[in-house]
């Protein structure tokens, strides 16, 4: 395996992890912007742009893109977060040439007036689908609550509201200013030639323009409190906590990991053994979530509407006993876990690419797999404590759904 970098004069990053024993290849471009760089008028933009990629350019209708990825037997896919957006393919190595001939075609669409009016129905049907699930429409409210009026706090899919009223040339002055060749690096990964991609890459983006798109990375001040939501659609009671913690740049996030796991890993932790095991809560997890300049911890569980105080009552005796019930064992039980799983990514072109253009996304820097396996080893049960400390367990945020009364 090797790492090989180059930037062309435009700005555009070109990245590889290059592994001559692969038998695939994986591509993909990654636009820093997300739902935190909109505006909130435009709120849901950048998912709108994502499902607009996929209609085609001026020379190329949305049926022939498709069938020509088809042809290739490749598989291609995006997603938005609220700091990235990500276009990519998997595709056997002699078909990489055509592959980013027709990813960074797409990067540049027609955004037709046509398109956009039918797509905005089919996102609003989305926006739809998802307020059915319980989970998210808490996540969503809970989120909004803990950043306040910053724009952290967007909702991805944007509201039936902002999709509503959002129009075309608004999102073709968007998609200018962020989806500029500076704003955006091709990560790539598994066997190729990375000279020859360089020169495709060049030749199929180097007319791309320069915008020096930015995006204000200070950490957040949090609104907190709590909410309380309730809706004839659900059965059952939730309830969902945030808690500051390290940031995606902070080295502290590898211990992060590791104490979230401990606390809240679907199968074997300290909610699940309080909670799950005893037949107390159907689910009962944590979770880090690292950004650009702040990260937060998440703690979930649904239960017996009943019994949601209870369920609460035990979540917040873990939290607040979670630094001093820590032990090595703690450590020695879940970094194997962690080490398999990062290694068995690794094993595949689609994962190291993900990893690669995520890294670079947020760090703009590489390290091996080696190296990050190495950060993961060295945390200590000494690091667990020092975080607890750093990033008090005690909840900012909390939000609650229940049945209507």
């Amino acid at each position: 395996m090797g790492f090989q970098r180059h930037t062309l004069d435009n700005g555009l990053t070109i990245l590889a992890d290059v592994d001559a024993a692969a038998q695939t290849t994986a591509a993909g471009f990654f636009v820093r912007t997300g739902a935190r760089d909109e505006a909130t008028p435009l709120m849901g933009v950048s998912h709108f742009l994502e499902h607009m990629m996929f209609k085609g350019t001026n020379d190329i209708d949305a049926h022939e893109l498709n069938r020509r990825f088809d042809a290739l037997g490749a598989r291609s896919n995006a997603y938005t977060s609220n700091e990235m957006t990500c276009f990519y393919t998997h595709l056997l190595p002699e078909a990489l040439p055509e592959g980013l001939d027709l990813l960074s075609r797409m990067m540049r669409p027609a955004l037709r007036q046509a398109d956009f009016d039918t797509e905005k129905g089919v996102i609003l049907e989305e926006i739809a689908m998802y307020q059915d699930n319980p989970f998210w429409r808490l996540y969503e409210a809970t989120i909004e609550k803990h950043f306040a009026a910053h724009p952290m706090g967007h909702r991805v899919l944007g509201t039936p509201d902002t999709i509503t009223a959002m129009q075309r040339d608004a999102m073709q002055g968007y998609f200018d200013t962020r989806y500029s060749a500076d704003n955006t690096i091709v990560a790539l990964a598994g066997k190729l030639d990375f000279d020859r991609c360089v020169e495709d890459v060049e030749r199929l983006c180097g007319a791309w323009q320069r915008t020096r798109a930015g995006r204000d990375s200070t950490a957040p001040a949090v609104g907190g409190g709590t909410l309380e939501l309730r809706s004839d659609k659900v059965n059952r009671g939730y309830v969902l906590a945030l808690m500051k913690a390290p940031a995606f740049e902070d080295d502290r996030r590898y211990a992060a990991a590791l104490l979230a796991q401990v606390l809240g890993l679907p199968d074997n932790s300290r909610l699940h053994w309080s909670l799950v095991e005893p037949g107390i809560a159907e689910e009962a997890q944590a979770s880090y979530d690292p950004h650009d300049g702040s990260g937060e911890f998440f703690v979930y569980a649904s239960c017996e509407p009943s019994r949601i105080e209870e369920v609460w009552s035990i979540v917040d005796g873990q939290l607040k006993g979670l630094a001093s019930s820590l032990t090595q064992d703690d450590i020695d039980r879940l970094l194997p876990k962690i080490v398999t799983g990062t290694t068995l990514g690794a094993e595949r072109p689609h994962d190291r690419m993900h990893r690669l253009g995520r890294l670079y996304t947020y760090l703009h820097r590489y390290w091996s797999l080696e190296e990050e396996l190495e950060k993961v080893s060295r945390v200590t049960l000494k690091d667990l404590r020092d975080l607890c400390e750093a990033f008090p367990m005690k909840p900012t945020t909390v939000g609650r759904m229940l049945p209507a009364v």
